[in-house]
């Protein structure tokens, strides 16, 4: 007898378990699966003549687990079609995914041998569908890339780079097959070469082309009318050493090299195909491999999840989670978080099948360990909701009934879809949830139930019914035994509420005593709850608590009513009698102490008057005593802080970033990239030919206008749009004056007559954000040679002014302020304090001359540091060596130094809050000295010895810790956090305990503080105005002469009368848009930083100069805004003044356009390398590329030629295939 023999598989193509139905066709050389799952899935795989496979495609996926039964067949009519047979239906099931596919590179994509790419239809469809025409498919044989590529270096010394092309395309189009090689700089192929033979072409490279660097060329590829490229990357095969890793195995592999056990080599001495790459065992390193114990959840819905948690050991070092799909197939990973070393959190993503897939973790050299399984399932569904019915206070427990319930992360109602519902408990048939309230209703509706799975909401397709709130109207309790019976009373109604969702407890003097339910009797007008309370002292309970879902219903007991009504009839008068009694008893004392309170109140405020009176008439503010050089900017500086306020204009360019600076985003670094004079590599192709067609104002105009019509184009991409244009037509001043006035002129006459007086009042259009660029670039010199001095002096004088009193440290209010917002009417009593401050000078303990200081008594720690810092710089002009988060100081105390803290273990605490340490907590006195020096563990607080008789160890941690909070407290503005200086928290306190802090304070009474620090600085005020406007005989700048011109101009040609509206005009374009964005951020002019008071202050006078300007005459009263009032004297003088110059502008001689545009010219050429013109126009580029069809449809409408539509299309090209070349790019390394 002939022994049975076990036949092998010649080649594993698909793996899976559960296939119910399998259907197999031909297509040229290859064949065709069709694999029908037993979770309800369609899935073709196609397979080459060497029995490669390629990614598997779901054509179709049942959202529950139907599966497919066998007998599945071709449609016989057309092959496009397969007819597949589930539990309750036949589909006809598209056998191509092919017309799904909106491109060329999508086509190929698709690894799918039935697909074409048809030239003359420009989509993707089958090949028996594209007649007549040239098109353009995947190969014959499973390829990942369009292209291969190999260097090889010959015994002659002559390097071949041979590219072959993994395409198929029609035999025309084959018999123009054609290669170009280019790249950036120079030639790269010599003319030796052989000549190109699809699907090979060859490179004989120059000398010198390749380099240890890299060199990065292109390959253009020609078949027919179908062009496309791919960037590659050259290397000298040899250079290319390191560890053998499988990552340098692939980089090797990657640029055309061969890899072998020596290391990379040319492509003759080793193997080229990636494969190799994968039994490269790399050498151990630092790095432990990581192991995967457990994925949570292991099983999902084919929508995935987020917040997934994988456990593991050595997971340090983890970058991602990949998740391997299919074989052979390009895996997806996840980046992870809060990876703490045993555990980390990423998303599992989505995908368009069902099945198991392994999972590994990904550490930096790309190297991936460890191996968990990830089971997809089909989507959750609904069956039942039991109960259907919940009250519309919510919070009753519902339970659905359905399949893959475990994958559900919420639940919703139709009502507040917002609001998510966290499953209670969940399995593969069941969830319980919590429904949400509904608005108070006493009708019934139904709302429906969404399921939240990861980012998908589906449909549960079942409702549940909101009723009005049970109620429950009454009980009675019978004594049984040692147990009470309770029957509680409720209305009938249609929820059906269950033993389980209502509880009970009796209330006897003071005490609650719980009633377990036990029954319940239903009835036709009433429904009523049987419990019992065991061991109850008493049947006459005084009230029941009733509780269901979150609410909580109290009830009067209704038995023995005629004996409670006599006992409260004979109690009334007694209880009257009583009441009366203690009522006069302690109206007598309350009255007492009223009086003695209003007398102590009155006291206090008329001291605080009398006060505030005294400090107007006798304070001296020697303000600007030194201040040293003032720090101008730059122009580049200066006038990138104007173009993109939001990216340069948060303050100092020098020492630690901004405290509110925002994290810097991707448009953000290139616009920002823009104002840099580096040039960033070679410009990309399409620059050249879009900085010439924005120099044509017809295209130009006509791109502003159609993307300012697009409702996705906001404010800030007009700004945006704007600045880049500035830069991009900074060397072109006069044509950008040109353009800005065409602009101008079409915004005026878009605005209607009623409209006029609304026009340039703000930035909501490209050419608003034009102008102040324009206004900006024209008055930066005069800027800097008149009023620059006068605006840094005010700025100094207000930031020295609000010194001078107590500042709070955490909401940053002080007393002396211009802002009634910024006030600190809170500030408790306080005096000065003259420190000696010692400077540590070298290592050996030598300390430097001392420093006399001036700090108040209510100063933090950290603001006494900032004082004597502050000195230190005015005295010697220069900063002090260290910033102040690194310096620490310390009191001299009966000959030791005591290490000064703003929260140790001797803080006083106010609850849970807690105040910040001052000098007067430390008990600091005049004349102390302090020793200033370097901390050399920032984190570190204890210096000395500690204060109490806590440990210095234990010390040292609570500081730190201390500090480690106050810092994310006070630096990001939260007052409600756990510490305050001068301003009390909202807590209770006893008011013996400290009743000075507990003094009644009034801001209005030291508004007087505002007038105050008003006459402090009115002269910085006087002078910054007048440099503004200037004397009678100065003339105004070139820029505002030649703008005002025009605007007259404009103003004639529209016949525009009324003066008022030309005046507003002018006021709105320059004192507005200029003079009042640089009154209020002195940071665009000057290296400074610019804190949210001084900010206030400055719109106070920033306010008062546009008043200066305005028409009306405002009557102020009473109530009336502080900021109006404090210069309501001051504003008609002003109004005079600022007449007296715009009459001087217009009587002034008219300036010419050649005088003028010869004044631009020489400001471009002072700036002419100061900006990335190219990385602007990179930008500019990107904005106009979202908006082509819009701007050529504006161009064919204004009767543009032809060639600017073409000239953008070909921009549009350009830029199109660079950016594809070097994504391909990017996929290839």
């Amino acid at each position: 007898m002939t022994q049975a023999k076990e036949l092998q598989p010649l080649k594993v193509l698909y793996r899976r378990s559960a296939m119910t139905s399998v259907a197999a066709t031909t297509h040229g050389t290859w064949m065709v699966f069709f694999v029908g799952t037993e979770d309800g899935q369609l899935i073709k795989l196609s397979v080459d003549q060497n029995h490669r496979g390629t990614c598997p495609t779901v054509l179709y996926r049942s959202a529950d687990d139907r599966k497919a039964f066998p007998g599945m067949r071709l449609d016989r009519a057309d092959g496009k079609h397969v007819y597949a047979a589930f539990d309750d239906q036949v589909l006809r099931v598209p056998a191509s995914t092919c017309r799904t596919r909106r491109t060329r590179e999508d086509c190929w994509s698709a690894q799918d041998p039935s697909c074409v790419w048809c030239h003359s239809k420009k989509s993707c469809t089958f090949k028996d569908e594209c007649q007549n025409s040239h098109w353009f498919s995947f190969p014959d044989d499973y390829q990942k890339k369009r292209i291969s590529y190999t260097v090889q270096r010959h015994n002659s010394g002559q390097i071949r780079l041979d590219v072959r092309t993994h395409v198929s395309a029609d035999q025309n189009a084959r018999d123009t097959f054609a290669c170009q090689f280019s790249r950036r700089s120079g030639e790269l192929c010599s003319r030796e070469g052989p000549f190109p033979t699809f699907p090979q072409c060859t490179c004989v490279l120059l000398n010198g082309t390749l380099s240890a660097e890299g060199t990065s060329a292109a390959v253009k590829v020609r078949l027919g009318p179908t062009v496309f490229t791919e960037r590659i990357k050259l290397t000298t095969c040899s250079d290319i050493r390191g560890s053998p890793t499988a990552a340098l195995c692939r980089r090797c592999v990657e640029t055309g090299c061969g890899w072998s056990e020596d290391g990379c080599s040319w492509a003759t001495a080793g193997a080229t195909n990636d494969g190799v790459c994968e039994t490269t065992t790399t050498r151990p390193t630092n790095v432990s491999k990581p192991e995967i114990y457990s994925i949570s959840p292991g099983a999902v819905s084919f929508y995935g999840h987020n917040r997934a948690v994988l456990l593991g050991s050595n997971l340090g070092h983890v970058t991602g989670v990949r998740i391997q799909i299919d074989e052979d197939c390009a895996p997806r990973e996840s980046p992870v978080w809060n990876n703490t070393g045993v555990s980390l959190e990423f998303h599992i993503p989505a995908i368009r099948g069902k099945g198991t897939v392994r999972a590994c973790a990904v550490l930096p050299d790309g190297g991936c360990h460890g191996d968990a399984a990830i089971a997809y399932t089909s989507a959750p569904s609904c069956a039942a909701v039991t109960p259907s019915s919940t009250w519309s206070s919510g919070k009753r427990t519902i339970t659905l009934a359905g399949s893959n319930l475990d994958a559900v992360d919420g639940v919703s109602h139709g009502h507040a879809l917002q609001e998510v519902s966290l499953p209670a408990d969940r399995s593969f048939r069941n969830l319980t949830y919590q429904t949400p309230a509904a608005a108070s209703t006493r009708s019934v509706f139904s709302s429906d139930i969404y399921l939240k799975v990861a980012n998908e909401t589906l449909a549960c397709w079942q409702s549940i019914a909101y009723h009005p709130d049970p109620q429950f109207t009454g009980f009675t309790a019978t004594r049984r035994g040692d147990d009470v019976r309770v029957a509680v009373q409720k209305s009938a109604d249609r929820l059906e509420m269950t033993v389980k969702e209502v509880s009970a407890s009796g209330v006897y003097g003071g005490e609650e005593y719980p009633c377990v339910t036990e029954a319940k009797d239903a009835g036709d007008s009433a429904d009523f709850f049987v419990c019992k309370i065991r061991s109850a002292p008493d049947v006459n309970f005084r009230q029941l608590k009733v509780f269901y879902g979150d609410k909580t219903v109290t009830l009067r007991n209704t038995s023995h009513p005629f004996a409670l009504m006599w006992l409260v009839v004979l109690a009334i008068p007694c209880i009257v009698v009583a009441v009366a009694l203690i009522y006069r008893r302690q109206q007598k004392q309350l009255t007492v102490k009223m009086n003695k309170r209003m007398e102590n109140l009155e006291l206090d405020i008329r001291n605080d008057i009398r006060q505030g009176f005294v400090d107007m008439q006798t304070e001296k503010a020697n303000l600007l005593e030194k201040v040293g050089p003032i720090p101008f900017l730059d122009y580049k500086d200066f006038a990138c802080r104007i173009f993109f306020p939001e990216v340069n204009g948060s303050g100092r360019r020098t020492g630690t970033r901004t405290r509110n600076a925002k994290r810097p985003t991707l448009q953000n670094e290139a616009l920002t990239a823009s104002c840099t004079a580096e040039a960033r590599g070679r410009p990309k192709e399409s620059v050249p030919a879009l900085s010439e067609l924005i120099r044509d104002r017809r295209f130009l105009t006509c791109a502003v206008h159609a993307a300012e019509e697009q409702k996705s184009f906001t404010v800030k991409d007009k700004c945006a749009m704007a600045s880049l244009l500035t830069v991009a037509l900074h060397g072109d001043l006069s044509y950008l004056t040109e353009t800005t006035e065409e602009l101008l002129k079409d915004l005026m006459r878009k605005n209607s007559t009623a409209q006029a007086k609304m026009l340039l009042r703000r930035t909501e259009s490209v050419v608003e954000k034009l102008l102040t660029n324009w206004m900006s670039i024209c008055l930066y010199g005069f800027l800097k040679e008149s009023v620059g001095q006068h605006l840094f002096l005010l700025a100094s004088a207000l930031t020295q002014q609000i010194a001078r009193g107590p500042v709070d440290r955490v909401t940053g209010k002080a007393l002396y302020t211009l802002s009634e917002d910024w006030l600190l009417w809170q500030a408790q009593d306080f005096t000065s304090l003259r420190l000696k401050a010692l400077f540590a000078a070298g290592g050996g303990g030598e300390v430097s001359e001392p420093l006399e200081a001036v700090a108040l008594t209510c100063d933090t720690v950290e603001q006494a540091k900032e004082k004597i810092l502050r000195t230190f710089e005015a005295k010697f002009g220069f900063p002090y060596n260290r910033p102040p988060m690194s310096v620490s100081i310390e009191l001299e105390r009966d000959g030791a130094f005591v290490a000064l803290e703003e929260v140790d273990a001797s803080s006083e605490a106010v609850g849970e809050v807690t105040m910040l340490n001052t000098l007067e907590h430390y008990k600091v006195p005049d004349g102390a000295t302090i020793k200033v020096l370097s901390r050399k563990d920032p984190s570190a607080s204890w210096k000395g010895e500690p204060t109490g008789g806590t440990s210095p160890d234990s010390a040292r941690s609570q500081t730190a810790a201390a500090r480690d909070g106050l810092g994310s407290h006070i630096y990001n503005g939260d007052t409600s956090g756990k510490y305050f200086h001068l301003i009390d928290p909202d807590v209770d306190e006893n008011r013996g305990k400290n009743p000075e802090r507990k003094k009644l304070k009034l801001k209005e009474v030291h508004l007087t503080k505002l007038l105050s620090t008003k006459v402090a600085v009115h002269s910085f005020v006087e002078n910054l105005f007048g440099s503004v406007w200037g004397p009678s005989n100065r003339r105004a700048p070139l820029a505002v002469k030649y703008f005002f011109d025009f605007l007259d101009r404009q103003a004639d040609e529209m016949k525009i009368s009324d003066p008022d509206v030309l005046h507003i005009w002018k006021t709105n374009s320059f004192p507005l848009r200029f003079w009042v964005n640089i009154l209020k951020n002195p940071q665009f002019v000057f290296d400074l930083d610019k804190s949210a008071h001084l900010d206030g202050c400055l719109s106070v006078t920033a306010q008062a100069f546009m008043d200066s300007f305005s028409l009306s005459d405002t009557q102020l009263g009473k109530h009336a805004p502080t900021n109006k009032l404090l210069y309501a004297k001051d504003v008609p003088k002003y109004k005079e003044e600022a007449k007296d110059y715009f009459r001087r502008i217009r009587e002034q001689q008219p300036i010419s356009r050649s005088d003028f545009y010869k004044f631009l010219d020489e400001e471009s050429k002072k700036h002419q390398n100061d900006f990335n013109e190219a990385a602007a126009l990179e930008e500019l580029g990107r904005m106009i590329r979202r908006y082509v069809p819009q701007i050529c449809e504006k161009l064919e409408q204004t009767g543009a030629p032809a060639q600017l539509r073409e000239q953008l299309r070909r921009v549009q090209e350009t830029s199109d295939g660079a950016r594809k070349s070097r994504g391909a790019a990017a996929d290839a390394f």
